[in-house]
């Protein structure tokens, strides 16, 4: 069998869990953090798991 090729963009911005499922980071945690709640900051911190109708493509573009 050939080799797959990682999309690369997406490396940066996915990664896999132990069971296979895609992971991801949430947006509008960069800059301008001021106007932000301290709890709304707090839960930007923290992975999510890509949505369900994603999965098969984010997992084509990360096979490893």
């Amino acid at each position: 069998m050939p080799k797959l090729k990682t999309h690369k963009g997406a490396s940066k911005r996915f990664k896999k869990t132990g069971t296979g499922k895609v992971v991801r980071g949430h947006a509008f945690s960069r800059h301008i953090l001021t106007s932000k709640s301290r709890s709304r900051k707090r839960k930007l911190k923290h992975d999510v798991v890509a949505d369900s109708t994603d999965q098969a493509k984010l997992r084509r573009m990360i096979p490893y």
